[in-house]
């Protein structure tokens, strides 16, 4: 799948594309329903189909001090587009000229001129453009100029609540993650490089991949039922993961630690994907290292039950 950047000349090949634009960061039921709908009519005219993300997200642009919120890195995103059948995904980068580009600059000069784009499809409530000035309507009569046609596509939702991102950082923020795995069709996951950490759970008998949060969303800090997925060879595992500050030693820090079950091969410097798949308690401090053995027995066993 082409990876494409929109500072960058697009091939020949991906002129003419449908493209679904939008942030796109979780990629949940909504996004897939304005994804699923440029790959159809692409598809339709023999065209290729574009996804579009920005990064960073524009949030994080104008509030650089924001609480980490991201859902996805680019490169889960660029495999969920895949998966969902596009040709190729194109990366906006947000930026002090993209946010000061007007809505007809952006239409006329990057999305006709520049990417020579056939189609655009956004949701309903997708703006864009300088003071956000741009949205369904201007994309349509201003895109007709340029011979782009536009289509919308409608809220998605479920028992009259509209299916969003920040549905999902809720649910991930109180300890859900069988609700956020809903509204995203699959499990909320945070992929990174295993690091060397100070080897308290190899002490203790439960070695852990360590793993750095870094900008992803932090969802309620306690232990889960988790499943990890080795990328370089695609092997799965199933374990309990900490992810938290670690009450029990010192200095804090944030991490995410899982033990996986019947593992014994050597992690460290390999890109890992753990997903979360149910709570199962509260960070806490023990009295004693037994104590603290003692439960993460009780959560291995607890977490092992609900993988099975």
């Amino acid at each position: 799948m082409r990876w494409l950047d929109h500072r960058e000349p697009v091939p020949e090949s991906l002129r003419g594309a449908v493209v679904a634009l939008g942030n796109f960061d979780g990629f949940h039921k909504g996004h897939q329903a304005v994804a699923g709908e440029a790959i159809r009519w692409a598809r339709e005219e023999g065209r290729p189909s574009i996804v579009a993300t920005f990064d960073p997200h524009p949030v994080r642009f104008f509030k650089p001090d924001a609480e980490p919120f991201r859902l996805t890195t680019l490169e889960q995103r660029q495999e969920l587009y895949l998966e969902a059948g596009a040709t190729a995904m194109l990366v906006l980068h947000f930026d002090k000229a993209l946010a000061s580009t007007t809505a007809e600059d952006f239409i006329g000069d990057l999305l006709a001129k520049h990417l020579g784009v056939a189609g655009v499809v956004t949701g309903e409530d997708f703006t864009f453009g300088k003071a956000r000035g741009g949205n369904a309507q201007v994309l349509a009569e201003v895109g007709a100029q340029h011979e782009i046609r536009a289509r919308t596509i409608g809220p998605v939702g479920d028992s009259d609540e509209v299916i969003s991102s920040s549905r999902i950082r809720e649910a991930l923020r109180n300890g859900d993650p069988q609700e956020a795995a809903r509204l995203l069709t699959r499990p909320f996951a945070i992929r990174g490089i295993v690091e060397h950490g100070d080897k308290r759970g190899r002490e203790i008998g439960y070695p852990t991949a360590n793993l750095s949060i870094e900008s992803y969303l932090r969802p309620k800090f306690g232990v889960y039922a988790v499943t990890g997925r080795i990328l370089a060879t695609g092997q799965e595992l199933k374990g309990a993961a900490n992810i938290g500050i670690r009450p029990q030693f010192s200095p804090p820090k944030e991490l995410l630690e899982p033990y996986f079950f019947d593992f014994s091969g050597n992690l460290y410097g390999q890109e890992v994907e753990v997903s979360f798949h149910h709570f199962l308690r509260q960070e806490a401090k023990f009295e004693t290292m037994d104590a603290l053995m003692e439960q993460i027995d009780r959560d291995c066993e607890k977490a092992a039950q609900i993988l099975a």
